[in-house]
C-alpha cells in the first residue's frame, strides 16, 4: 500500500506567489516614484515659465475671519493691463465668495468706472485704487465703500493670463462667441462655439467696442470663469496641474503660501458641484453717470443700495 503525503505545500509553489507580490509591489512603488517625479519636473518647468512677473503689489493685510461665518472666505481677484511697470490700473476687479461648508461660489464683479473714494486719495474711478495705492489701498476701498470683507489677494497681469490658460487647458477653452469682436483686444473673434486659446479668451473678455461697454465686458469676464471652471472639472485637468501649479506661483502674486496655493486650488477643483453664482456692481438701477474734469466719464452709485445687494447675494450681514 502507497504512502499518501498531506505535508504543506511544495516551497516552490510558495516562492512563485512571493514573487509574483513582489513584481506588483516594486510596480507600484515605480509608478509612485516616477508620478512623483513627472510631478516634480512639470511643477519646476512650469515656475520656470514665469520669470519675468513684474507685478509689485505690495503690502496686504486681510481682514479677520468672521466668527459668524467661519466657512466663508472671500478673496479679492485683480486683472492688471501691465504697462511695463509695476504701477498699473486694475481693468477687472472681483471679489470671489467660497463657502467651503455650502460647496458654492460666488462672484461679484465691481465696474472699473465707479467713481469710488480711495483712503488717502481724492475720489477717483475705483481701477485707479491699486495704481495709486497697490493691493492694499484697492481693498481698503472696495471694503470701505462696500462692507465686503476681503480676507486673501490674487492678482495676475493680462500677458500672463494668456500663459496660464495655454498651460491650464492646451485645447483652449469653449466659449460661445455671440457677435464678431476685434477692435482693440489684437484678435479677430467670429461669432459661434469655439475653443478659444489664451490670447483670444483674454480677448473676449476684454471686449467693449459695443453698445454694452463696460456692462459687457464684466459680463463676458464673468463668464470666463464658468467656463474655465467648466474645462476644469475634465480628467485631462490632472496631468496639467503639477506644471499649472508652477506657473501659478510665478505668474500670480497673492498672499498666499505656495502650499496654500496648490492645496485650495486642488480644494476647488474637487468641488465638482459647486455653483458659480455671479452678480455685477453697481446693481441695475443704482447708478447714474457723470463727468469731471480729473476722472473723465465716471459711474456715481448708490453706495447703500449696492451694500443691501452684496449683502443679500452673500448671505452675510456687512458691517
Amino acid at each position: 500500500m502507497e504512502d499518501h503525503y498531506e505535508g504543506p505545500v511544495p516551497k516552490r509553489r510558495r516562492k512563485k506567489k512571493l514573487r509574483i507580490g513582489r513584481v506588483v509591489f516594486t510596480i507600484a512603488v515605480l509608478c509612485f516614484i516616477g508620478a512623483g517625479l513627472y510631478s516634480y519636473a512639470q511643477y519646476h518647468a512650469g515656475k520656470a515659465l514665469a520669470k519675468e512677473n513684474m507685478i509689485e503689489p505690495g503690502a496686504f493685510k486681510g481682514d479677520a475671519i468672521d466668527p459668524k461665518y467661519t466657512s466663508v472666505e472671500n478673496y479679492l481677484l485683480l486683472g492688471a493691463d501691465n504697462d511695463g511697470s509695476s504701477r498699473s490700473r486694475t481693468d477687472t476687479m472681483m471679489v470671489l465668495s467660497w463657502d467651503k461648508n455650502e460647496g458654492t461660489m460666488r462672484v461679484i464683479s465691481f465696474m472699473r468706472d465707479i467713481y469710488a473714494d480711495i483712503p488717502g486719495y481724492k475720489p477717483y474711478k475705483l481701477n485707479t485704487a491699486y495704481y495709486l495705492g497697490g493691493v492694499q489701498t484697492a481693498k481698503d476701498t472696495l471694503t470701505g465703500m462696500f462692507g465686503v470683507p476681503i480676507h486673501h489677494y490674487a492678482i495676475v497681469d493680462f500677458q500672463n493670463f494668456e500663459s496660464i490658460i495655454d498651460i491650464a487647458f492646451p485645447s483652449g477653452v469653449e466659449v460661445d462667441v455671440k457677435k464678431e469682436m476685434s477692435e482693440k483686444i489684437g484678435v479677430t473673434l467670429l461669432p459661434g462655439k469655439q475653443s478659444l486659446n489664451g490670447k483670444e479668451l483674454l480677448g473676449y473678455a476684454r471686449f467693449r467696442a459695443d453698445a454694452e461697454g463696460d456692462f459687457g465686458r464684466v459680463a463676458r469676464q464673468q463668464e470666463v470663469i464658468t467656463a474655465m471652471k467648466t474645462e476644469a472639472m475634465k480628467p485631462e485637468m490632472i496631468a496639467h496641474m503639477p506644471k499649472l501649479a508652477g506657473a501659478l506661483s510665478g505668474y500670480i502674486k497673492t498672499d498666499l503660501t505656495a502650499k496654500d496655493e496648490i492645496s485650495r486650488a486642488i480644494s476647488l477643483l474637487l468641488k465638482k458641484g459647486a455653483d458659480v453664482e455671479t452678480m455685477t456692481v453697481p446693481v441695475e438701477g443704482s447708478y447714474s453717470f457723470n463727468s469731471y474734469a480729473h476722472a473723465g466719464s465716471v459711474i456715481e452709485v448708490d453706495t447703500e443700495r449696492n451694500k443691501e445687494a452684496i449683502a443679500q447675494f452673500l448671505n452675510m450681514q456687512l458691517e
